[in-house]
């Protein structure tokens, strides 16, 4: 009898490693058809973060005419987006619904699950019955990041003729607009940036500088990311307030709770080593789902640019910031030469120069 346990143990045992084995085999001819893994570049490509030496394989004057040849490949779009598909769907994770809570239930914070919060009548009266990307699709879409290396581009007429425009932290446009373009269909903005810029909404002026901010979007999403860490959360209930008590025209969403979990898995999964990823960096897996061809504009991690001129961290303000520092909760560095290696494949189109739109 104990032989017998001992050799049905042992099959067990077999079985399991072979059908471990197999699905390993199955990422890994996945991962290299994506080009994620980066095994067959020459080790000069390794990013050092930690040294004064960082080394990409690359030099910054080598990205100036990215664009030129560059030529879309659908296979590759496709590839990937099965392989994201396998971690998160975009259209159901980019936000919870009203029917997921009710007022009063308790939330764990994403990224601080010791602690808890409750879901109040107004977030919950914002909440949106279906997804706001529900049976989307579109041919091209823009995502838009905040560098600097957007100022003096003249990107901004290439920018809103995409068939959809996701923009970053509610950025302002305006002003940038030869640069950035003004069109909005999809908007996040970080409750951070509430105290950052519009100084905690404490007095009138600035609430009414957000209110005419917030008018611009004429009806588009703002994605607000209100379950992340304690502290947000009343910067994100003040916001609500204002947007039910005039009335504004934005479809507000809320992503869901394992979002960004979920995102920093198929990075991980595809060998790269992400700490949290960047706004930008989710908004592209995110476009995966429901954009056929993906155009990435105002990604710079880099403090100069290719000619060794200064670079600002964001366009529009002052904020410095370090890269390459591990202190950080992102590692841009890391994400820019993967969006990189995916433009040089054709999977995406990645603009660090100035545009030539008609």
């Amino acid at each position: 009898m104990r032989l017998t346990r001992k050799r049905w143990t042992i099959c067990t045992i077999s079985i399991l490693l072979i059908v471990y084995k197999t699905r390993e085999m199955g990422r890994n001819e996945a991962h290299q058809k994506t080009g994620l893994t980066g095994k067959s570049e020459p080790s000069s490509t390794r990013l050092m973060v930690n040294g004064s030496d960082k080394l990409f394989g690359f030099s910054l004057s080598d990205l100036s005419d990215m664009g030129v040849g560059w030529k879309m490949n659908a296979t590759l779009g496709t590839i990937i987006r099965k392989d994201v598909l396998r971690f998160l769907d975009a259209e159901r994770d980019v936000s919870v619904i009203k029917s997921s809570f009710k007022p009063g239930d308790t939330i764990h914070y994403v990224l601080d699950r010791r602690r808890t919060f409750n879901i109040s009548q107004t977030l919950h009266s914002l909440l949106p019955e279906v997804s706001p990307m529900k049976n989307k699709t579109f041919k091209t879409c823009a995502v838009v990041g905040n560098s600097g290396v957007l100022l003096k581009s003249g990107c901004g007429k290439e920018i809103d003729s995409h068939g959809f425009v996701i923009r970053c932290n509610l950025a302002p446009l305006v002003e940038f607009a030869d640069d950035v373009g003004l069109r909005s269909d999809f908007t996040t903005m970080n409750p951070s940036v509430i105290p950052r810029v519009y100084g905690a909404l404490r007095d009138e002026r600035q609430q009414e500088r957000f209110i005419r901010r917030l008018q611009q979007l004429n009806n588009s999403v703002l994605w607000i990311p209100a379950f992340m860490v304690k502290g947000g959360e009343r910067h994100v209930e003040i916001v609500n307030q204002l947007i039910l008590k005039h009335k504004l025209k934005v479809r507000t969403a809320y992503p869901s709770l394992r979002l960004i979990h979920a995102v920093r898995g198929y990075w991980l999964t595809n060998k790269i080593n992400i700490k949290r990823p960047s706004t930008g960096l989710l908004m592209y897996t995110m476009a995966t789902r429901f954009c056929d061809e993906i155009h990435l504009y105002g990604f710079w991690p880099f403090p100069r640019d290719g000619s060794g001129n200064p670079v600002k961290y964001h366009y529009y303000d002052g904020l410095r910031y370090r890269y390459f520092s591990n202190a950080g909760p992102h590692r841009m560095p890391l994400e820019f030469k993967t969006l990189k290696r995916l433009h040089s494949k054709g999977a995406l189109k990645l603009t660090t120069s100035k545009c030539t739109y008609p």
